[in-house]
């Protein structure tokens, strides 16, 4: 016997030997029915939730309940004892779960409607809240048919994505010269055998193909191109276009087929990151970007940071997470290839580029010891990849290549962004920082390239921020305050109505609110809940941004003392990472040449503001550059040259990964920094004469 995990007070003996937690009677159903389980054919919660016989109890019985979910009017049917997260992923709607339904965000708020649910007590929802029906999804079970009405701030609205559109497409063509694919297509008229000739058909096309000037001494096929050959090269008089896939010590003949008039050849670049996946389709003959789409990684369900992904990827399978970002992709695909009249099957050119942890979940490959210590990656530097291979939706035979990442924790993504800008080219020191989930920085030249990741945590794209969200429409990106009565004026993406508040909104409130008074250094309020924009939240003090008269929300949009806690701890750790990576090579920030800000969130930076609360040293501003989506842009880049492909593993290689997780030195400078803007003034001038104006 033991203790049900949902429900505490009741005693039962179903045992999931999987995940060794006992369910009761109300709970009995299999969380992982579709994940192959060792245990299964002896596990009687399995056994009973899958097969209906009429000699067990009406109570312990796998009924199905229907589900609508509004707005949009959404069906499904689900068994007895889901949870609503879950339930909203089936249906394939976007509930906000920052902490992995671990019930510590609050994020999740769905209202019922109609129906009756079992719940798990929560101190994350208001008095108010829970009397107009709200629950947090990943804590109620379906026990009834039910009615959910998903609210405006929890839905998933379009994400603004930096590096989409006309002027981005524009900046990228034409940065690649000579473009040398890893697929590459010859079209070639073969000489039909005669009874002087009779070499095999496979032998004749490779004699053609090495006049045509491609090196064929270490040239294999498979047994497809094999089984198609002889039809291929006769369906039109000998004249065919052959598609060979260059390997890093060999080629592969992978398609052979006549001549066609739709035979262009397209090339996908994307950025895999962990809140965000931006696709990129690309003319392999021009270099054009010819369209674009963006959108959320459906991971996010599983929490917003990459160890929250690990961790579901142990618990639910891998196979799970895979399929998640598959999906992603594949759909943002689609999409973009929609407005071009062209079909998957014309890419045979990929590239990914993405942080170490979402490349195993995507490749399949087990992540669990990059949260191990030593923190080891299964892989940093991976062979090109066929894209059926791994259920990329292109031709089956398309060459991927992976962008190499130097750690566990600094991924290829990182790379992508040193090989854009460049600056490893260069005698300039060098301050680089992708501002995101992760935080990963790199100092550096052309003599060296030091790089760690700085445990930002996920403030920065809303995750652990009550009002907190990414760059969708309706967040508010920024704001002042009026000196004297504070009230807020702001302005959200596309100028849609208040929804909550991203990253850039939270810099620059966080400032604006330490500099006309309203925090102190201590990040504490310096005014009590009997100012007019001043209310309590579970009993601490919150600075309302808008009022939910004003707004579609069922409640206020505010910023807690919880909130400027969280959004000063991830400002300090990054602050601290550039302290310390200085304090390697025996330097300073006056030394700094540049310092490159990249990553969706940086375009939206305030400079002034981010100094203002510590988050970027107080250096002269001409030399901060912003250089946009560099992910994308490296991976563009390693997508259309091999140069540029053997340049980003040679980068990789060259870079040395310092570990802060056991750095004395950097929970010194961590804890230093988290005042705002420092506990030394004098390491912010500027902000100290302000601050005194």
């Amino acid at each position: 016997m033991g203790t049900c995990i949902n429900h505490p007070e009741i005693q039962t003996s179903y045992l999931c030997m999987k995940h060794n937690i006992y369910l009761c009677d109300k709970c009995l159903v299999c969380r992982d029915p579709d994940i192959y389980c060792k245990f299964r054919s002896s596990c009687p919660i399995h056994f009973i939730s899958t097969k209906d016989f009429e000699s067990k109890p009406d109570e312990i019985r796998s009924k199905e309940f229907s589900i609508v979910f509004q707005p949009g009017d959404v069906k499904i049917s689900v068994p007895k004892g889901t949870n609503l997260l879950e339930a909203s992923k089936k249906a394939d709607l976007y509930v906000n779960a920052s902490c992995n339904g671990k019930g510590s965000c609050g994020k999740c708020k769905v209202i019922i409607e109609s129906g009756t649910i079992e719940k798990n007590k929560t101190s994350l929802l208001s008095d108010k809240e829970q009397k107009k029906g709200y629950v947090l999804a990943c804590q109620t079970q379906v026990t009834d048919n039910l009615v959910i009405k998903i609210p405006e701030e929890t839905l998933e609205k379009k994400l603004q994505t930096v590096g989409m559109g006309e002027e981005a497409t524009k900046k990228l063509s034409g940065l690649v010269v000579d473009i040398d694919p890893m697929v590459k297509k010859y079209t070639i008229q073969l000489e039909p055998p005669t009874m002087e000739d009779t070499i095999s058909d496979l032998e004749r096309l490779k004699r053609n193909l090495k006049q045509g000037g491609c090196d064929t001494s270490k040239m294999s096929s498979g047994i497809r191109v094999m089984r198609q050959l002889a039809k291929a090269v006769r369906d039109d008089n000998w004249k065919v276009t052959v598609s060979v896939l260059q390997k890093k010590c060999s080629s592969e003949i992978v398609d052979v087929r006549p001549v066609s008039k739709d035979d262009r050849s397209l090339g996908m670049a994307v950025d895999l990151g962990t809140t965000s996946i931006v696709v990129y389709i690309v003319d392999m003959q021009t270099g054009e970007v010819l369209s674009a789409a963006s959108g959320h990684n459906s991971q996010a369900s599983c929490g917003d940071d990459v160890i929250n992904r690990i961790v579901c990827s142990e618990k639910e399978g891998i196979k799970k997470l895979q399929k998640m970002a598959l999906s992603t992709i594949n759909n943002l695909s689609q999409r973009a290839l929609e407005s071009l009249a062209q079909t998957h099957k014309n890419i045979e050119n990929i590239t990914i580029s993405g942080n170490t942890t979402m490349v195993h979940l995507l490749l399949g490959i087990d992540a669990r010891y990059i949260r191990r210590e030593p923190y080891i990656p299964t892989i940093t530097e991976f062979p090109i990849i066929k894209a059926g291979h791994i259920g990329l939706k292109a031709a089956h035979y398309a060459g991927v290549f992976v962008m190499p990442g130097p750690a566990g924790y600094v991924g290829g993504d990182i790379v992508s962004g040193i090989l854009y800008t460049g600056f490893h080219n260069t005698n300039d020191l060098t301050l680089f920082i992708d501002v995101g989930t992760n935080g990963e920085i790199v100092l550096g030249n052309n003599e060296f390239l030091m790089t760690a990741a700085c445990s930002a945590g996920p403030a920065f794209e809303g995750g652990g921020i009550r009002w907190g969200m990414r760059a969708e429409t309706g967040a508010v990106e920024k704001i002042l305050l009026d000196p004297e009565t504070f009230e807020p004026e702001y302005e959200t993406i596309e100028g849609k109505t208040a929804r909550g508040i991203c990253g850039s909104g939270m810099i620059d409130l966080l400032s604006e609110m330490h500099m006309k008074g309203v925090l102190g250094q201590d990040g504490r309020f310096r005014i009590d809940s009997s100012h007019p924009r001043m209310t309590i939240f579970n009993n601490e003090l919150a600075f309302i941004i808008e009022f939910a008269k004003n707004i579609d929300t069922e409640e206020d949009i505010i910023f807690t003392e919880s909130d400027i806690k969280s959004l000063t701890l991830s400002k300090a750790a990054v602050y601290g990472g550039f302290t310390v990576l200085l304090e390697e090579i025996g330097m300073n920030f006056s030394m700094v040449s540049q310092m490159i800000i990249t990553g969706g969130f940086g375009q939206y930076l305030d400079i002034e503001k981010a100094i203002s609360i510590g988050l970027l040293p107080d250096i002269e501003r001409g030399k901060f550059k912003y250089m946009g989506n560099s992910s994308i842009a490296g991976a563009y880049m390693a997508l259309l040259s091999n140069t540029y492909r053997q340049q980003s593993i040679q980068i990789s290689n060259s870079m040395t990964y310092v570990d802060f997780s056991s750095n004395t030195r950097f929970m010194e400078e961590f804890t230093k920094a988290q005042f705002l803007p420092h506990t030394d003034s004098k390491l912010f001038p500027s902000v100290t004469r302000s601050y005194l104006n």
